[in-house]
């Protein structure tokens, strides 16, 4: 199959979720005898034209000018660009930008679409902008031959407001074997002796309500904050939060090494996304041996079951603090980490992926 990866700012990953599965996902089609070919940001770091046997095709994005607004005019070079290639399939990971060019799109190949999350529900836009992203999300489910949804809960959502079905298929991580506690030194903490919340700085990922929680329990444990703050959100958070000493902001870290071995060592590892699908930093705090407690929604908890503590509010958070220890519930820890390995490991996502691509190509030649 002549396979295209778009609505990423490329591969490898120097950003987020999916550009990681873009990268992995990529790698793998190539080493199954596929031919693929994804879409960068003229201006990603990565500047050569093939990626471990993935042709690379930069196209203009202006977003680092004109912002969002730029994301638009990069997927209309990509879906333009996509019309010359002759390519078998199409994936698109997500819509937001996307899906308004539908129109644009090649005739000849399979259009999949990964549903992402509801992005209409982010509080971080306005509402003319929440009622857009409603309408691209139409649109995409209308221009798409096949969607993937990351969450079951994704998915019944889509079945309920779209009548119409999409397939499974969740995120994956890589479990993580090998700690090292000397990256501890960097961060100026021992292990299992802090408490870290990682996340973007939006009110829908519940840092507030966590930090709350915990200068409501008044402990002295260090809590690292991990994420972007230089944010108008995240210079409210830290004048909110700048007299309570043990609660450190670090910013934004990419590192995956690092992370891995901050997860792997803290005490609670505060999750407090909810909004999306299947977040790729709850899978990899799984991955990486954290005790997880996360905020109570079906999206977490159709990831973690029985295997976390939940949260709502920030008295929640003050009881597990005061309540529950990391060393009588390692068991739960265990649990996460054999869960990776057995359902959310890249190889199994990949495949499955994969399947459906050849399902796809089938059902096209059967006219089905």
């Amino acid at each position: 199959m002549k396979i295209a990866i778009l609505g990423t700012r490329g591969i490898p990953n120097h950003y987020s979720g999916f550009e990681q599965f873009a990268e992995f996902f990529s790698v793998f089609l190539v080493e199954k005898g596929h031919e693929v070919f994804v879409y960068n940001s003229h201006n990603h770091l990565y500047q050569e034209k093939t990626f471990n046997g993935v042709n690379i095709i930069h196209q203009y994005d202006p977003e680092y000018k004109l912002g969002t607004f730029g994301q638009f005019i990069y997927d209309y070079n990509c879906i333009m660009d996509s019309r010359k290639r002759d390519f078998d399939i199409i994936l698109q990971l997500g819509y937001t930008s996307n899906s308004i060019w539908y129109f644009l799109l090649p005739k000849k190949p399979i259009i999949i679409t990964n549903m992402d999350g509801l992005e209409w529900k982010r509080s971080k836009y306005s509402k003319p902008v929440q009622q857009f992203l409603k309408f691209a999300e139409r649109l995409a489910v209308k221009s798409s031959d096949f969607l993937i949804s990351d969450s079951l809960g994704i998915q019944k959502y889509i079945d309920s407001k779209y009548n119409v079905s999409s397939t499974y298929i969740a995120y994956g991580a890589k479990v993580f074997k090998n700690p090292n506690e000397e990256i501890l030194k960097e961060y100026n903490v021992e292990k299992h002796n802090y408490n870290m919340i990682m996340a973007r700085f939006e009110p829908e990922n519940n840092i507030e309500t966590i930090l709350d929680g915990i200068v409501l329990a008044g402990h002295e444990t260090t809590v690292l904050v991990l994420g972007n703050h230089k944010t108008k959100y995240g210079e409210y958070l830290k004048n909110k939060f700048k007299s309570f000493s043990p609660i450190r902001f670090i910013g934004a870290e990419f590192d995956i090494n690092k992370l891995n071995n901050l997860r792997y060592f803290s005490n609670f590892y505060f999750h407090g996304h909810s909004v999306g699908g299947t977040n790729p930093s709850l899978l990899e705090a799984m991955a990486s041996n954290a005790f997880i407690i996360a905020h109570d929604n079906h999206f977490n908890k159709a990831i973690l079951k029985e295997n976390g503590y939940y949260f709502s509010n920030p008295a929640d958070v003050k009881n597990i603090l005061d309540t529950i220890k990391k060393n009588d519930n390692l068991q739960l820890v265990q649990n996460n980490f054999d869960a990776i390995e057995n359902e959310f490991n890249w190889d199994k996502i990949n495949g499955e992926y994969l399947q459906l691509f050849e399902e796809c190509i089938s059902k096209s030649k059967a006219g089905i």
